[in-house]
Order: structure tokens, then sequence, then C-alpha cells
């Protein structure tokens, strides 16, 4: 036995160790399942409904001076040389605005160099600002601060740098945050550790789940869409506790932009020094006159959709490397049929995909195909008729999701039915956010909903075979659901070489060192030939 494997054998052991989740002395693999279903009982003196952060909170306030960087966080390119800082200067501006501020003259600058060197590289951006403005008389509008993107180039892989970013003409720089490169894109090289996280909003659960993420000491933060909530609140700052009750019959969608700077504030301790890499969700679009979507998702956040990176042009999906892992993030609320711009670009980015050297490859989107709960069953069944087929044929081991508000981990699973080539889906829509937690199951007597004609339900017929035949709901856990639990959590994905990677979910009742689910997700190397040959 190499080194190499003997290290992997010793980690594994300490591991389990520390997380007290033994399984037979091991931890259980892939190649064991299919498992049984698991229902962890609902605990029910943890809260599942979350309170929001006030607007007073220390740590959502801004800038002491007018030019001081905040928001800060730093993305990835598509591949390690290169890497996004985004940050923004200037307060917002909300009520009756009749002159936005004049930010001509505040330059983008990042000054930057290796740990422990100098800042002797200098790289500089471009910088926006968006406006909400509301045709209807009472409603405040919204000018954002000056939002800066620089783009980072010609950086070595695996390696620690430090960087300031601001104007030096017109004020002091940031303090020095410093972040990680990728490594290179090969199938002995990966990210020691890749936290998961969903559905995170600016409440008290979302402090515990980011803490929680933090002691874990993630090399990137994958956040699966439905950011801040600013769509939960009125123009004025007020929250609305039921987004359909609040806006059902109004002629547009109020939303309280603010928020978004509060979010950017409580998390650039992390995402300053952690590349994080977002998709976005149902609350993100912020539909607005003249059919406006996304635009603050848009403006505030840098993906590598440019030509000479993924090719996509679109912020809303894109695809990077990190290490030997291929992400592919799709957006389930842009059109995703076989003649639209998203599926030919996915078609395309997937073709490509060099399995040598990118091993693992990982598709995120927001709403779960696979998710067993109550709250948006079978949602996104049209994005799954449409799109389930051809992440098949390319051989995609992992998905993630969100938008339901709790966790699930299925078995290898493809058209619903057990298959051994199938990807794992996993959903952890559990940060914390201030809707409820999902509790109950569409397979528990009484729970099924009916089929709704909005979103993707007009896809979401019976079933016609299995166990569920004829039926909506299966009248038990499903056998392609592994395990699914009630609570506020994250997941930490470490994958260890081009067939294993760990994968764990940690929930936020728990100390930072224990699991509340582990499992070595394995690939299958007959399956990945054979989807190859039949490409």
């Amino acid at each position: 036995m190499g080194l190499v494997s003997l290290f992997l054998v010793y980690y594994s052991l300490i591991l389990v160790v520390s997380l007290g989740f033994l399984v037979h002395g091991d931890i259980p693999t892939t190649q064991g399942g299919p498992f049984v279903p698991v229902t962890v009982p609902l605990d029910k003196s943890f809260r599942g409904k979350a309170i929001d952060l006030p607007h007073t909170d220390t740590r959502l306030q801004g800038a002491t001076y007018r030019y001081q960087p905040e928001q800060i966080s730093v993305s990835l390119s598509y591949n390690y040389d290169s890497v996004y800082i985004t940050w923004i200067t200037g307060d917002f501006q909300i009520g009756d605005i009749e002159t936005p501020w004049d930010y001509n003259f505040v330059g983008s600058l990042v000054q930057y160099g290796t740990y422990g060197m100098p800042l002797l590289n200098d790289a500089s951006g471009s910088s926006l600002l968006y406006s909400r403005e509301y045709p209807f008389e009472g409603l405040q509008n919204y000018t954002s601060g000056l939002i800066h993107r620089v783009r980072l180039t010609d950086l070595k892989a695996d390696t620690l740098y430090q960087y300031q970013c601001g104007d030096p003409s017109i004020g002091p720089m940031s303090d020095v945050h410093y972040f990680k490169t990728m490594p290179e894109s090969n199938r002995w090289s990966y990210p020691n550790r890749i936290a998961i996280v969903g559905d995170l909003g600016l409440t008290y659960n979302t402090t515990s789940t980011v803490d929680h993420l933090m002691s874990n000491h993630p090399d990137l933060v994958v956040l699966v869409g439905d950011i801040s909530y600013a769509d939960m609140y009125l123009t004025n700052g007020t929250p609305s506790d039921c987004y359909d009750c609040s806006f059902r019959d109004t002629p547009i969608h109020e939303t309280y932009q603010p928020r978004w700077d509060y979010w950017g504030r409580f998390m650039q301790p992390l995402v300053s020094n952690v590349p994080l890499m977002v998709i976005e969700g149902d609350h993100d679009i912020e539909l607005q006159p003249d059919d406006q979507a996304y635009t603050a998702y848009c403006a505030r956040f840098s993906v590598p959709s440019q030509l000479d990176e993924c090719k996509s042009l679109s912020y809303l999906y894109y695809s990077f490397n990190a290490g030997g892992i291929h992400f592919v993030m799709l957006d389930a609320y842009f059109p995703y049929d076989n003649i639209s711009k998203q599926y030919l670009w996915l078609d395309s980015d997937l073709s490509s995909v060099d399995r040598s050297a990118t091993p693992w490859l990982v598709a995120v989107w927001h709403p779960p195909w696979y998710s067993t709960y109550k709250a948006h069953y079978r949602e996104a069944e049209c994005m799954r008729v449409e799109l389930e087929d051809i992440l098949y044929k390319y051989g995609v081991d992992i998905i993630f999701n969100g938008h339901v508000h709790a966790y699930e981990r299925s078995n290898r699973v493809y058209k619903y039915s057990l298959n051994e080539c199938g990807p794992i889906y996993i959903s952890v829509g559990d940060g914390g956010n201030q809707e409820n937690m999902a509790i109950e199951h569409a397979d528990e007597p009484g729970n099924c909903p009916v089929p709704q004609e909005y979103v993707d339900g007009s896809c979401a017929f019976n079933f016609t075979s299995g166990p569920a035949a004829g039926k909506f709901c299966w009248d038990q856990q499903p056998d392609y659901s592994a395990y699914r639990e009630s609570s506020f959590g994250h997941g930490i994905l470490e994958v260890k070489n081009e067939t294993h990677a760990l994968w764990t979910w940690h929930r936020n009742k728990d100390s930072y060192l224990n699991a509340g689910d582990i499992i070595y997700i394995v690939r299958n190397l007959e399956c990945a030939q054979v989807q190859v040959e039949h490409r």
C-alpha cells in the first residue's frame, strides 16, 4: 500500500472517530446500496421557523466612510488561473431618489500577490450600479452603491494569494484578504473541502449555518439558490411572512433591495477569503416592470460566462472546474427545452468535458427533481423530462439542489427507478431562511398535493409504472430516497480521488465535529465507459 493510500485510510479512520458516526467499523459507500429508505423522526424541540436578523444588527452595518470597499467577495473563473474580486463602494439610496451618486471618478483596482510577498501586481476592472424604480405611488425606489468587478489572471494553481481592493486615489484600500486558487484540473488534484448550502437567507439560523460551515474550513462554497430573500419584504422594509399572500393580487412584486446589501455585509468575513459560486433560485428572480428579472443577482455576483471561459454568455447558467471536478450550474426558471440556448450550451459543454482531466461531473440547480417532501413536490417535473436524459447520457455523478427546506439524499436513480448508473441527488435547501422548515412528506397519509398549473406542475402527471403506477404520490417512502431529515444545516464534499468522494451533512443543532449523514460516493467506472460509448 502506497503512502497516499495509507494517508487516506488514516484520514478516514480519524474522521469516523471524530464525527462519532460508525457503521460496522467503516463509512458506508454507495457501492453497498441501494439502501433501505431512512426517515429521521422530527425533533420537535428544534425551531423550524427562522427569524430574520434586524437591520440594526452590527454585522449588517455598512462602511464607516463613503468610499471604503464593502461586501467583498471572491469567485472562481472557469479554470484555476483566474478569479474575480467583487465589492461595493458607497451606500445604497432608498426612497424618492432624484439624483444617484456620481461615481464616475471611483476606480476599480485590486493589488495582489502570493502570500507573504509584497502586493506588486495590479489589476483593474469595471463597475456598475443598478436601480429599482416602481411606477406606483408610495413604493420606495432603490439605487445600489457602485459594484466593482475585477478579474485577476495568470494565477498559479493551488496557491495562497493576498489582496486589497479599492481606489487608492480617493481613500485607503480595503484590509488585506486572502484566497486560495483551485488545483490544476487532473484526476489527482481536488479542493480539500467544498461546502454546499442552499436557501440561506439572513436569519439567526443562517448565522448558525455559516458558523458551522466556517468551522469546516472549506476551500470553496457552492450556494444552490435563494440567497437574500429580499423579495420577502415590501419596499418600506416591512417583512412578509407569506410571499404569495402579500403579492397574489398586486400589479407588481415589491422587494426590499437593502436586504441584498445586508446579506453581502454579513457574508464578507467568509466570502472575501473563500470563493463563492452561486446559482439563482426562485426568490432571486425578482420580476419587475418590462419583464426585467434577476437584476440584483446579475449585478452582484461574478460568474465565468465569457467567451474565453465557459462560453455560456449568460449569468444564469455556466460551468467551471475545481481541480478534477467539472461543475455545471443550471437555471430552472429559464428556458431549458431541447431547442433553448441553455440546452444547446449544456450539450456543448458536457460533450467537451475531458473525464481524464475532470473525472467528476457535478450538476447544480435550485428545485429538486427527486424530493419526497410535500413542499414543492414534483414542481420541477418539466425540467426533469427535458434534461434527465442528457445528464444521464454524459454520466453526471452528483446533483445538488435546494428549494425544499430540509435535507434528503437519494440512492442512484434514473426516471424514478433505481439505476446503478444514475446520479446521486442531494437536496440541501436547509440553510436557515425565514420560511418554514419542510416537515411533511408527500407519501404520508393525507399529504399528497394536488398538481398545480404553475411553475412546472403541468408536467407532473400520474406515474405510469412501478410502485406508484396510476398515482401522483407514492404510498410509502420511495426506494430512491435513501435518507431524509427535517433540520437546518449544510454539507461538505471531499473528493479523495477519481473514484471516491466523502459526503457529510452537518446539522446546526449538533456540535461542529458531528455529521448527521455520511457516505462515500463511489463512481461506477463501468457505467462511465458505457455512457461514453453511447454518446
